[in-house]
């Protein structure tokens, strides 16, 4: 809450004390004689709600008359409008008080004002309708010389206020950024930050006024702006690197205590702007060695001025961590994060524990070995007495799950589920549970008893996905030998379920289940006749403890497995098909005499369906049962048959699924990474493998720093000794007897720092087993004797730990320290099939698709510079010797590569890039720039058929009514490549191959052109490509390597939409979608307008209709698609655009580049 509304809290009790002929009592306290003390002490001293509720409904009444009434004046209406804040505040609706909150801040001096502004700010939601009333009356407050006034202002605006209207009062919020009070300025560029969540693109022209609000020299004002910086870079880190010097310039100074007192918590400077900055710091140094470089030494800082002594320092150092094991890794910092990990783990306070914990988890895929260090310590959290110990434990233990733990780590999640109580988190390990079974299932009978587990223990709090995911893993499977097993192990343990006491007490979700796998699988089981799961079912049936929704199941399953052969009088009749027993028949009559007169309309249903077509002899039964098996559907995973019914939908006012500016920020971010539980967080590796971070705890784990540290081993104080260390665990598990000593030349076993706990508790049992650095010789520091037999309990431990960290370690890690995962092993139990290829467009160059694979990142391929303010640049006319095929011809020998072992594609080096050009039939149309996309092998050298060097360039080609995608197979090698196909797909795009003939063979040193014509279906700002190329060389495998084209925005599908003034006129009347935005104008120019006019003409291809004095304008269309019109109006110093389409997304997409081209002309 703002401090205005803070002062206004504490102002009302002395402003509302006493009527208007007494004076308000010193110390703000009510008086008995105030109405709203004597509504207060009324309300306690009752002793029921039904008391509670007439007495305020009375007090309503009351309130409701006395603002109706044109005698009120305003004090009295501000003391009213309390009242019916505290009224709303117990939960009793106070409607017909809006109104006149919003008159009272309309109308009130200052005082009343300040009721009136909070009044609304509690009653009223962003969306409310009467919000448009405050609209001039922020506008008119903005303008005020009254700063008390404007602060109101700015506080509602920052809070609710309509999205529609933002264009009204955004000029007047931007002039606040440049006002002398700090206050104000601190208000307006919150403001702004509510803007930017509800409609980023009203505020993309302001940024360089971010900057300035970010070096201000109020550090109120500073640390507002963070707000916004840390949210956009959240999105899109890129073009904010270079900010990154700033942001570190501001973490010393507040980490050097250099901001007023005022921002200093029980004594720490500033601890919510510094976990700010290290999370803006770690979005902005992940995957980015020279940004990294400039913060490491502020993180460095920052870990050692953070003292342990109070939790907001906690939350500081928890923040510099994460920030240390997200950006480019640093040996140095890796260890004292690491030390820092270790001290909160083996704290005895349960808050440091759980924060450790939590550390662990975060960087475990990282570092493996982190969790190796302490896996004692992890084995005694998990019989800890705080359940949230327990749960962060077993997330940790979910992160480095493997195929060789998984029965173990999954047995100690089962075990915590049957103690747990709270429905959250029921409903999360389940979910975790059955993704692990799934996963890493070792065979099909474990698979089924743990999901029967899981169904168990689950209750009614799982989600409904997990049992339909199950149910759809059976189905989805083929005939094969493993799915049957599946299938029939699964029909042998409900069957043993149903026959069981213990039914009574199943949830009803798996009752449902148990339902369907019987009807849909029992017949797979040899030896298991009808009538017993009929009988099962029946059970099921007359169960009291059976829901409506159970006996459905039921039902079904009974009317499958009657008519699923045919069984039945009908049987005979019906060319003898096979069928359920003739003994079922009275069973099943009797099901049907019970429950046909059921209250419950889908059962009486159910039972009607299961007498017609299981038990009577009708035409009916015949036509269902025997007609022949559909053929099987292609399905429109994209649903475009929903696009009609979407289109109307928009048309009528209906909101867009996704707004425009999610659908660009989604394009600007980074490709997905689908390397299964890989994080893009990097850890370097030390020269021998090992993780740098195996360090001691050498400091205090309570908060105290009165402890001494521990020395390490042999003197050594800077760094960490990896050489020769001592395994205490290997693959299959702890280690009794020490593997062999080192090579001449190591350093021994001296090179890790003694683990030890320096605080008063005991020494956790089982602390030297769980650090790998614990070893008996060596070193001055201090010794810890291995466990050759110890107690009884000390040896479970040590199995427990071989069973939950086996397959850990830089060998046995799916996830390597650098971040960048191993080959994983394929999902046992897929979910469903085809669900890669959703909403997506392909194209093949010959009707076969290649398997989607990860898209490779295309960094060190050679750049061809283009334009910045042009995403269209023009080139002069190419002449080609005359092609053999207007849409594919050969172009002659590529010039081999040279031999710079830095070169990655020798086939696309700038020389050879220059060779290649369009078919002659589009040499002379405007087209991009020729890159480089992927490539494979190295060519040119040997004339052997085994290998070659297969490259992929591209371009795009600009038509008057097409755009053209050009892409550029070239053959290096010294031997034709056969058998070459290329995919090209878009889920953004409709992609059409326009090449004459697929490909086949690619003779040796020439080039293919294949051309693809581009629809842009639905506007979105960027889009991209991805497509891969396959080939067999003679003698070898298939090979195939993705690429991705991401040089396509939306100018390139936009196209001149000439008309006259008259067509414009009624076209705008009837488009219904529209936006509106300040932009920027040409200033240097003699007629601004004009000249703004004619740039967006020239680099957006607009069609200038008209221009009149300080207005003009212009329309333009979308390739094959839908106008935009647009209408521009010289406003003081900007130019105020207003775009309109039948397109919903059409408005936005346009304002963005036009934006774009306009701040690029500025720069």
């Amino acid at each position: 809450m703002s401090d205005v509304v803070e002062k206004t809290l504490t102002a009302l009790p002395s402003l509302l004390a006493l009527d208007s002929t007494q004076q308000p009592l010193s110390g703000g306290k009510l008086s008995s004689a105030s109405k709203l003390g004597q509504l207060i002490r009324a309300i306690t001293e009752l002793t029921s709600k039904h008391e509670e509720e007439k007495l305020v409904k009375r007090e309503l009444v009351s309130i409701k008359e006395q603002v109706s009434s044109p005698n009120t004046s305003m004090r009295q209406m501000k003391e009213l409008m309390v009242r019916a804040i505290y009224c709303e505040m117990l939960g009793y609706q106070a409607s017909f008080s809006y109104i006149h909150a919003i008159k009272l801040a309309q109308q009130g001096n200052v005082l009343e004002k300040r009721v009136g502004y909070l009044a609304v700010s509690l009653f009223l939601h962003e969306g409310h309708e009467l919000l448009l009333l405050l609209v001039n009356t922020v506008l008119k407050d903005l303008q005020s010389t009254n700063l008390i006034e404007v602060c109101m202002a700015l506080t509602v605006v920052s809070q609710m206020f309509p999205k529609d209207m933002i264009p009204a009062i955004l000029p007047l919020v931007e002039e606040k950024l440049t006002h002398p009070k700090e206050i104000i300025r601190r208000k307006a560029v919150l403001a702004l930050y509510k803007f930017y969540l509800v409609a980023p693109n009203q505020v993309q022209h302001i940024h360089n006024k971010f900057r300035k609000a970010l070096c201000d020299k109020d550090p109120g004002v500073m640390s507002a702006s963070l707000h916004i910086y840390l949210q956009m870079i959240q999105e899109n880190p890129e073009p904010y690197k270079e900010l990154t010097g700033s942001f570190v310039t501001i973490l010393k100074q507040v980490v050097g205590g250099k901001l007023p007192l005022d921002f200093n918590y029980h004594s720490v400077p500033g601890p919510w702007l510094q976990i700010q900055l290290l999370t803006i710091l770690a979005l902005l140094g992940k995957n980015d060695h020279s940004t990294s470089q400039m913060m490491y030494e502020v993180l460095d800082e920052s870990l050692q001025r953070a003292e342990m002594n109070h939790n907001i320092t906690y939350a500081i150092l928890y923040e510099c961590v994460k920030a240390i094991y997200t950006i480019h890794p640093k040996t140095d910092l890796l260890e004292k994060a690491a030390k820092c990990i270790g001290n909160f783990v083996l704290s005895p306070k349960i808050n440091l524990k759980y924060l450790g914990l939590k550390a662990l988890t975060y960087v475990v895929q990282q570092d493996v070995n982190l969790a190796l260090q302490h896996q004692m310590t992890i084995i005694e959290c998990l019989d800890h007495s705080d359940d949230i110990i327990k749960r962060e434990t077993l997330e940790l233990l979910y992160r480095i799950t493997n195929e060789q733990n998984v029965v173990v780590i999954v047995e100690k999640m089962l075990d915590f589920l049957q103690l747990c109580r709270d429905e959250y988190t029921v409903a999360d390990l389940v979910g975790k549970v059955a993704e692990l079974a799934e996963k890493y299932a070792p065979d099909n009978s474990w698979f089924v008893q743990t999901m029967n587990t899981v169904f168990t223990l689950g209750g009614d709090s799982m989600l409904p996905d997990l049992h339909n995911n199950f149910l759809r893993l059976l189905s989805d499977g083929t005939d094969s030998v493993e799915d049957t097993e599946l299938r029939t192990l699964a029909v042998d343990s409900y069957v043993s379920l149903l026959q069981e006491d213990v039914v009574h007490t199943l949830p009803q979700p798996f009752l449902q289940v148990i339902s369907w796998v019987l009807g849909e699988y029992s017949p797979l089981v040899e030896g298991l006749q009808t009538i017993t799961v009929l009988r099962l079912l029946l059970r099921l049936l007359d169960m009291k403890q059976s829901s409506s929704d159970t006996r459905i199941w039921a039902l079904a399953a009974m009317c499958k497995l009657q008519c699923g052969g045919g069984g039945g009088p009908a049987a005979a009749g019906l060319g003898g098909l096979q069928g359920p027993q003739v003994q079922g028949l009275g069973l099943l009559q009797d099901v049907c005499e019970r429950y046909a007169a059921s209250l419950d309309t889908v059962l009486r249903q159910k039972v009607h369906e299961l007498q017609v077509l299981g038990l009577e002899e009708t035409e009916l039964r015949a036509g269902v049962l025997l007609s022949p098996p559909p053929e099987p559907l292609e399905v429109d995973s994209s649903l475009s048959f929903l696009d009609g019914f979407v289109s109307e939908a928009l048309a009528a006012g209906a909101a867009p699924y996704k707004p425009p500016h999610q659908r660009r920020e989604e394009l600007t971010q980074n490709k997905v990474n689908l390397e299964p539980y890989s994080m893009s967080l990097s850890v370097s590796l030390s020269a021998d493998g090992q993780s740098p971070s195996m360090l001691s705890v050498s400091s205090g784990l309570s908060g105290n720093s009165t402890e001494e540290p521990t020395n390490n081993r042999g003197g050594s104080g800077s760094g960490l000794k990896l050489d020769g260390v001592r395994r205490v665990w290997g693959k299959d598990g702890y280690l009794q007897s020490p593997p062999p000593p080192p090579p001449p030349g190591g350093r021994g076993e001296e090179g890790y720092l003694e683990e030890e706990v320096p605080c008063s508790p005991p020494t956790p049992p089982g602390g030297a087993l769980g650090s790998p650095d614990s070893t008996a010789g060596g070193g001055g520091g201090p010794q810890r004797a291995t466990l050759p037999g110890g107690d009884q309990r000390e040896k479970q431990r040590q199995q427990l730990a071989s069973s939950l960290f086996v397959g850990l370690g830089s060998s046995q890690s799916s996830v390597c320290l650098m971040g960048r995962s191993e080959p994983t092993p394929p999902q046992r139990f897929p979910r469903g099939g085809g669900a890669n290829g959703q909403g997506s467009s392909t194209v093949s160059s010959n009707d076969i698709t290649v398997d989607d694979r990860t898209d490779t990142p295309r960094h060190g391929h050679p750049a061809v510079d283009t334009p910045p303010n042009d995403p269209r640049p023009s080139h002069p006319a190419l002449e080609d010797p005359p092609p053999t095929d207007p849409r594919r011809h050969v172009h002659p020998s590529v010039a081999p590569p040279p031999t710079d072992p830095r070169h990655t594609h020798p086939a696309l080096d700038q020389g050879d890039l220059s060779r290649l050009q369009p078919p002659s039939d589009l040499s002379r149309l405007r087209r991009s720039d020729i890159v480089p996309l992927c490539s494979s092998g190295q060519g040119g050298g040997g004339g052997g058929g085994g290998g070659g060097a297969v490259s992929v360039s591209g371009c795009h080609v600009y038509g008057e009514d097409e755009l053209l995608l050009l892409l550029f197979l070239s053959n290096a090698s010294d031997a034709p490549i056969p058998h070459v196909h290329l995919d090209v797909s878009s889920s953004q795009l409709q992609v059409c191959s326009v090449s004459s003939a697929p490909l086949g063979v690619l003779q040796a040193h020439s080039v293919e052109v294949c051309q693809y014509s581009l629809v842009m279906e639905t506007p979105a700002a960027r889009v991209s490509l991805s497509g891969s190329v396959s080939y067999q060389p003679a003698g070898g495998e298939l090979q195939s390597q993705s690429f991705t084209y991401d040089a396509l925005s939306l100018a390139d599908f936009i196209r001149p939409f000439p008309v006259t003034t008259e067509e414009y006129g009624s076209m705008w009347l009837s488009f219904s979608h529209d936006t509106r935005q300040n932009l920027s104008v040409c200033r240097d120019a003699d007629d601004p307008l004009t000249a703004t006019l004619t740039l967006l003409r020239d680099r957006l291809q607009l069609h200038l209709v008209d221009i009149i004095g300080s207005e003009g304008i212009a329309t333009c269309r979308l390739l094959r698609g839908q106008p935009c019109l647009i209408h521009c109006r010289i406003h003081g110093d900007g130019l105020a655009v207003w775009l309109r389409s039948p397109v919903p997304e059409l408005p936005d997409c346009v304002l963005y580049h036009c934006q774009r081209v306009l701040t690029q002309d500025q720069s």
